[in-house]
């Protein structure tokens, strides 16, 4: 009797190419080179409490190089909460500010030197009613201190994860995730990259956002990288 399993020729299979992560030396590197190959890639969230599996585009990125960087939570030396920067590329560091926002940064360079890319924008590709239903339930208090609403507009789908406390908030990441290696094919949250039929992403460097405290010449180091016209970045659009 024919097995029904093995029914089906070895020729009627889909011939479809696994997704391939980030190579791990493509962050060792230089920083900022990481982040313009970073730029097109996709970060995946496997599904988990009942969503599905969420992908998005990365379309913006922030350097954040060594402990000269003033900008840079390395500044200071190591600590308990900077401390994987200092350790392996492709490892997630996962920081909490203002109390609320959780940001997604991907470790870079050769241990010992801390360096790390601050993932700021995606562009919504798959799990779009997961990215909404995470990001309502991550805001239960900012919506009690509004008081009651009868009537919002939806945000818009590009606009799901157009920053960087919104990319954490869409994909259900908090400081948990810290040291995870997004280089992993196993990992729950990794780095993909992006098809081979899709084109680059024309890629703009700009200053760096919010980090005036720094001074000079670190606010105007150009090390903030956007995709040109996306409609998925935090701060102005790059044309």
């Amino acid at each position: 009797m024919t097995d029904r399993r093995d029914a089906r020729p070895p020729s009627a299979a889909p011939d479809v190419e696994p997704a391939r992560t980030i190579p791990r030396a493509t962050l060792e590197g230089d920083t900022v080179e990481a982040g313009r190959a970073l730029l097109g890639a996709r970060l995946v969230r496997d599904p988990v409490a009942g969503l599905e599996r969420r992908v998005g585009r990365i379309v913006e990125v922030e350097a954040y190089v060594g402990v000269e960087d003033r900008a840079s939570h390395a500044r200071m030396g190591p600590t308990a909460r900077n401390r994987v920067m200092f350790g392996p590329a492709g490892v997630a560091y996962v920081y909490l500010v203002y109390g609320m926002h959780h940001c997604l940064n991907v470790v870079t360079e050769h241990e010992g030197r801390p360096a790390a890319l601050l993932i700021r924008a995606l562009e919504p590709v798959a799990g779009i009613p997961a990215m909404r239903a995470a990001r309502e339930a991550a805001a239960p208090s900012r919506r009690r201190a509004a008081g009651p609403v009868s009537h919002h507009r939806p945000v818009a789908e590009e606009r799901l994860a157009a920053g960087p406390g919104l990319v954490a908030a869409a994909f259900g990441i908090d400081r948990t995730f810290t040291g995870l290696d997004l280089c992993d094919p196993a990992s729950p949250l990794r780095l993909e990259c992006r098809s081979d039929d899709e084109p680059e992403p024309v890629v703009v460097a700009t200053p760096r956002i919010g980090i005036a405290f720094a001074g000079e010449p670190w606010v105007s180091r150009p090390w903030r990288l956007v995709a040109a016209g996306s409609p998925s970045l935090s701060g102005p659009r790059a044309r």
